[in-house]
């Protein structure tokens, strides 16, 4: 999956309107935004998602983020900032090279979040238990 096109813009073999780089991430404008400023930060050591990102790695690409999200929120005047990161086909991700979004937000941009729902007890209980045991 080196050849996605995350890679190629690492590469400089497709363009990209590049904001931030250093030895371990590269960070650039998304080229179909949800606002003006809507930036990706990507590790330059392919990894697939979070799934598979060494802790270091990781590290490194919220570093960056860190780094990038106050400046992009001043530059584009936006009200505030969500970081965002689909892992796997069903919760989104359609370029299968780890990528984190800064997503500057607006007063009544009209980006929603999820809808919440409540846990029963039972359900509550039996996740909780599942996830626990996956600790131990």
């Amino acid at each position: 999956m080196e050849d996605s096109i995350f890679g190629k813009i690492i590469r400089r073999e497709l363009p990209a309107a590049i904001i931030y780089e250093d030895e371990h991430t590269l960070a650039f404008l998304d080229a179909h935004p949800v606002n003006l400023g809507h930036a990706l930060v990507i590790p330059k050591v392919y990894s697939r998602n979070i799934l598979t990102i060494s802790p270091d790695s990781f590290a490194k690409v919220m570093e960056t983020t860190r780094l990038l999200s106050p400046i992009i929120q001043e530059a584009v005047g936006a009200g505030g900032i969500n970081i965002h990161m689909n892992n796997e086909a069903p919760a989104g991700q359609a370029v299968f090279h780890t990528h984190v979004h800064i997503i500057p937000r607006h007063d009544g941009d009209g980006l929603t979040h999820w809808q919440a729902r409540e846990y029963t007890p039972s359900e509550s209980d039996a996740v909780l238990k599942k996830i626990r045991d996956a600790l131990a």
